[in-house]
C-alpha cells in the first residue's frame, strides 16, 4: 500500500518543461486522439511516439546523429516511424516520477504533469485520460487557421485565477491562489499614497513565491517593512534569507539543512521568470520599469474587479480529480467581460511606447533580438523576454523599421498592455504592421511570421497579404507588402510572384537574416522593394 507524503511547505514552482502556451497545446494535441481511452504503456508510448514524430521534444541522441538533427531543424522533413523508434530505444531517459515506470514513462508524466495542475487533462496509469473544457478549448484555439491568442489569454486567465498552491497534485502545505493574491497586495499598494504606484519589485516576487497563506494584508506590510530597511537595493542573499524564514526555517542550521533542495537561484531567479511568465499568460498583468516591476494592466480592470469579488476565497478539495472538475470548467464571464479603453488612447500609447523603445535600444541591440527569434535562441532581455515569441516579432520588427526608415510612419497592429508593450499579434483581418512615407505617397504592409512551412507561409500569410492588398484603400499610394519570416520556402516566393502576374500585386520576401541586412543598409520605404539578389 503506497503512503501519501505528507505535504509541507515549499516554493511555487511551474514546471519550466512547459514555458509557453503553444508548448502546452502541441503536447495536448498528441494526448487528444487518445481521450476516454485507458492510460496503459502502450498508450504511453504511442502518445511519446507523437511528441517526438512532430518534434516538439529533442534527445541528445537526435542532436548527435546528423541525419537525425537536420530532420529535426528542418521545417520540411520528417521523422518516419522507425525512425522515431530508434530515437526512443537509443535515448534512455535517466528519470523516474512516481506511479510511472523508470524511464520514457516518467518523461511522460513529467511533460503532462503541469497540464493536471492546470485542469486541461486528468488522468491516471490505467485509467481513462479525461481532456477538460479548458483543455478542449485550448487545443482549438491552437488548431484555427490562425490561433486564437484572445482565447489562449483567456484560457489561461482560468486556470490561474482558480490555481491554489495547496492543490492536490502538490504536496504543499502552503495555501493561496497566486494570481489572486499578487492582485490583491497590488490593490493596497496602489491605494498606498507613499508608493509610487510602479507596482512590485521583481526581487519581491520571491516573496509570493514562498507565502504560505492568502493574507495579503500581512505581505503587503512585509514589502512596505523591506522597502523601509534597504529599498530597492538588496542582494539575492538578503531576499533569500527572507524566504527561508517565511518557509519556517529560521535558525541558520534549519536553513543549512534545506538549501541544497530551496537553492537560492531558483527562489530568486528562475521561479521568479516562470511565475511572471505565467501570471503575464492571463493578460491581466502589466510589466512596468524595463521589466524591473510588475502591475496590474488597467485596461483589464473590469476582469480584476470581477476576480477579486468572485474568487477572493481558498477551497479544499478532497481529490485530485475534485480539483480537476473545478479547474478545468470554465468560468464564461473571463471570455465575455471586455475591456472598453478607446482606440485613440490604445493608440497613442501604443506609439508613445513603440519610439521609447527606439531610442531605448541601438539599431543593433534590436536586429540582435531579431535573430535570436530566427534562430530559436532565448533573450535574456528583462522584457523582450516576456513577450511570446510571435508577439515579440511584430514588436520588434516595428522598432526596427522605426529606427531604420527616415520620413516613416510605423504603425504596428498588435495588441498592448496599459503600458504600451504587446499582448498579442494583429488580429487576423488586418496586416501586422502598416508603414507609410506620406512625402512620396507610398503605403506598404509589413507581414511577419515565425512559422517556417510551405503551406503555413502560403494558406495562412500570403493569400491573406493579397487580400489585403487588394482591398488596399489609399489608391493614390503606390502600395506593396513585406514578408517576413526565419526561413522562406521556395513554393512561398513562387506564390508571391504568381500575385504579380494574376493580379499585379507586390508581395516581397525575406527571411529574418535577409531582412536584417537589408534594413542595414537602406534609408527609405520604397527600398524595401527593392531586393535584388533576394527573390
Amino acid at each position: 500500500m503506497t503512503t501519501e507524503m505528507k505535504a509541507k511547505r515549499k516554493p511555487l514552482s511551474f514546471s519550466t518543461t512547459m514555458r509557453n502556451p503553444d508548448r502546452i497545446a502541441g503536447f495536448l494535441n498528441q494526448m487528444k486522439p487518445y481521450e476516454n481511452q485507458t492510460l496503459t504503456s502502450e498508450v504511453i508510448y504511442k502518445i511519446i511516439s507523437g511528441v517526438i514524430k512532430n518534434k516538439l521534444y529533442k534527445t541528445n541522441y537526435e542532436i548527435g546523429n546528423p541525419v537525425y538533427k537536420q530532420i529535426f531543424y528542418s521545417d520540411e522533413l520528417e521523422f518516419t516511424d522507425r525512425q522515431v523508434e530508434d530515437i526512443i530505444e537509443k535515448s534512455p531517459q535517466i528519470h523516474k516520477e512516481a506511479g510511472y515506470e523508470h524511464g520514457w514513462e516518467s518523461r511522460f508524466q513529467t511533460w503532462y504533469s503541469l497540464s493536471q495542475e492546470f485542469g486541461f487533462v486528468f488522468y491516471n496509469k490505467n485509467e481513462k485520460i479525461q481532456i477538460s473544457e479548458s483543455g478542449h478549448m485550448l487545443i482549438d484555439a491552437y488548431n484555427d487557421e490562425t490561433p486564437n491568442e484572445e482565447k489562449i489569454r483567456n484560457v489561461f486567465l482560468n486556470a490561474m485565477v482558480k490555481y491554489q498552491t495547496n492543490n492536490p497534485f502538490k504536496k504543499n502545505s502552503n495555501s493561496n491562489s497566486p494570481l489572486v493574491l499578487l492582485l490583491k497586495v497590488l490593490e493596497l499598494l496602489r491605494a498606498d499614497s507613499k508608493e509610487n504606484e510602479a507596482g512590485i519589485f521583481r526581487n519581491e516576487l520571491s516573496l509570493f513565491i514562498c507565502w504560505n497563506d492568502d493574507d495579503a494584508n500581512k505581505l503587503y506590510n512585509k514589502i512596505k517593512e523591506i522597502r523601509k530597511d534597504v529599498g530597492y537595493n538588496y542582494s539575492n542573499e538578503y531576499m533569500y534569507n527572507i524566504c527561508l524564514e517565511i518557509l519556517g526555517y529560521t535558525t541558520e542550521e534549519e536553513k543549512n539543512s534545506v538549501k541544497k533542495y530551496f537553492k537560492m537561484e531558483k527562489i530568486c531567479g528562475e521561479s521568479v521568470d516562470e511565475y511572471i511568465r505565467k501570471m503575464r499568460s492571463t493578460g491581466i498583468v502589466s510589466l512596468r520599469g524595463n521589466g524591473r516591476f510588475i502591475d496590474i494592466n488597467s485596461f483589464e480592470s473590469k476582469k480584476i474587479e470581477y476576480i477579486l469579488k468572485n474568487y477572493d476565497k481558498i477551497l479544499n478539495f478532497e481529490s485530485k480529480k475534485a480539483y480537476y472538475d473545478y479547474i478545468g470548467n470554465i468560468d464564461s464571464n473571463f471570455i465575455s467581460i471586455e475591456n472598453h479603453v478607446t482606440h485613440d488612447v490604445e493608440y497613442n500609447i501604443k506609439i508613445n511606447t513603440l519610439y521609447d523603445f527606439v531610442k531605448k535600444y541601438t539599431k543593433e541591440e534590436i536586429l540582435n533580438e531579431l535573430l535570436f527569434l530566427s534562430s530559436k535562441k532565448e533573450s535574456k532581455n528583462p522584457t523582450f523576454k516576456f513577450i511570446p515569441a510571435p508577439t515579440r516579432l511584430e514588436f520588434l520588427t516595428s522598432i526596427s523599421l522605426a529606427q531604420n526608415l527616415q520620413n516613416c510612419i510605423v504603425e504596428p497592429n498588435y495588441s498592448i498592455d496599459d503600458e504600451g508593450l504587446p499582448t498579442m499579434t494583429a488580429r487576423g483581418n488586418m496586416p501586422d504592421i502598416i508603414c507609410k512615407d506620406p512625402e512620396k505617397f507610398i503605403t506598404s504592409n509589413i507581414e511577419v511570421t515565425l512559422m517556417r512551412g510551405r503551406s503555413d507561409q502560403i494558406n495562412n500569410e500570403i493569400i491573406p497579404i493579397r487580400r489585403h492588398l487588394l482591398s488596399n484603400e489609399n489608391k493614390n499610394d503606390t502600395t506593396f507588402a513585406v514578408f517576413i519570416a526565419p526561413y522562406i520556402h521556395e513554393d512561398t516566393k513562387e506564390s508571391a510572384a504568381w500575385y504579380k502576374y494574376k493580379d499585379n500585386v507586390n508581395i516581397y520576401t525575406y527571411s529574418i537574416e535577409e531582412y536584417i541586412n537589408k534594413i542595414r543598409n537602406i534609408k527609405y520605404l520604397m527600398e524595401l522593394s527593392q531586393v535584388e539578389g533576394v527573390n
